[in-house]
């Protein structure tokens, strides 16, 4: 190999990889805004404090590369319409209960304890205006069921 040919697959290798390193370096936190919600179950009223994700960008990272979630916290995606909605686990290190609700503020199915780190699609199996992710276990340790009602100002219900 002449020293050319030497140099040119040395800097191959480095632009290779430093492109292949890039999909797993932690994206610059946003600031999310951070509100109240209410989940109203048979067993009494929950309270949580919730980061929102609005924007394209906010929903993209949601709790991507958080090592942590204290309990009751969490963070609620709204996707401002009913639709069908998929999420995934991707670069989530937290287990989480995934809770679809609809526009009038109706959980309409919960996703409980996802694989942190999968990137198996999370499916809302209907349209449905928003995502409240909590730390896994949450729904079952406090009784939440699909037909609770969330309170929070983005959902006509309330």
């Amino acid at each position: 190999m002449t020293r050319r040919s030497v140099l040119l697959a040395a800097l191959f290798a480095a632009v290779a990889t430093s492109l292949l390193a890039v999909p797993f370096a932690a994206a610059p936190a946003l600031a999310f805004e951070r509100q109240t919600l209410e989940i109203a179950t048979r067993s009494g009223v929950h309270v949580f404090s919730v980061e929102l994700a609005t924007t394209d960008a906010e929903r993209a990272q949601g709790l991507m590369y958080r090592k942590e979630l204290p309990e009751g916290t969490g963070m609620l995606f709204d996707f401002k319409r009913d639709e069908p909605v998929a999420m995934w686990m991707k670069n989530t290190y937290v287990s989480l209960d995934m809770l679809f609700i609809t526009a009038d503020g109706r959980i309409h199915r919960i996703a409980e304890r996802t694989t942190p780190m999968s990137e198996t699609i999370i499916q809302s199996q209907g349209p449905v205006r928003a995502v409240l992710e909590v730390v896994g276990g949450t729904a079952r340790k406090l009784g939440i069921q699909p037909g609770d009602r969330i309170g929070h100002p983005i959902f006509s219900g309330r």
